[in-house]
């Protein structure tokens, strides 16, 4: 495993946020004591990770773009929420996701599919860059076909850096048998950890090992993810949903 090419102006890292806006987003969950939407939640992670890449691509008072984004809203069908690729430095000036309203179903495949499609049109430009991550997020099993077969072909494409990699967030209230308290010392899911929930568990299978060079930069900011673990949260409250978001930023940068 690589995964150590530094996200640069020259090499800059490119994530592309797979986001299920089915209607049980509407659903509260907790969040700092008060109760919020679950897409409020996931909207404000997002921001908290956006300003994160904003914060990591500038030195001075410049912003370098070392990230490029692409941000796929999904349900029935698979919004591009900021009308292609942009770099960081566009998408800090952008609300994404505001005023998104959810839909009915969570076609999973079809989102996926689209998401490849992006990926095979970039992988020539991205390599000597940063291995590409899909950070997927969702609330409930799939409508529609299975997606894992295109999953698996996802994390079969490549550039000299590493395979693509695909981080889950799963947000639902019965995945782990006990709660995480505190996810700064929480040690993260484990390819032996059963979790509580069928889909969980395909979307555990789904999750590409966290390499190390991101878990040492989880480390700098007071996370204690253990090594071996997988890119999957169990997204049972806000600070885990805003840790998934703050994982699929934490790519070396120089």
């Amino acid at each position: 495993m690589k995964y150590n090419i530094q996200a640069t102006q020259q090499t800059p890292a490119y994530i592309i946020y797979l986001l299920d806006i089915s209607a049980s987003m509407n659903q509260l969950m907790e969040s700092k004591g008060e109760h919020k939407r679950r897409m409020d939640v996931v909207t404000d992670a997002l921001h908290a990770a956006i300003r994160q890449m904003v914060f990591r691509s500038t030195k001075g008072s410049r912003l370098s773009p070392r990230y490029r984004i692409s941000i796929l809203a999904y349900s029935d069908n698979v919004f591009d929420v900021l009308g292609g690729v942009k770099g960081i430095d566009e998408v800090a000036r952008m609300k994404p996701l505001e005023n998104i309203p959810t839909q009915r179903l969570t076609n999973t495949a079809k989102a996926f599919e689209q998401a490849e499609k992006i990926l095979l049109e970039e992988l020539p430009n991205l390599q000597n860059c940063p291995a590409p991550l899909i950070c997927h997020m969702t609330d409930g099993a799939f409508t529609g076909e299975d997606p894992t077969p295109v999953v698996k072909r996802i994390m079969n494409l490549h550039v000299p850096d590493g395979n693509v990699l695909v981080e889950n967030i799963f947000i639902s209230d019965e995945i782990v048998s006990s709660p995480v308290e505190n996810s700064k010392k929480w040690p993260g899911i484990m390819p032996a950890t059963e979790l509580d929930e069928e889909y969980g568990n395909k979307l555990k299978m789904l999750s590409s090992p966290l390499p190390e060079s991101y878990r040492e930069m989880m480390m700098e900011t007071g996370y204690k993810i253990q090594p071996g673990a997988l890119m999957m949260l169990p997204g049972t409250n806000a600070d885990l949903v805003s840790l998934g978001f703050q994982m699929s930023a934490a790519t070396p940068v120089r």
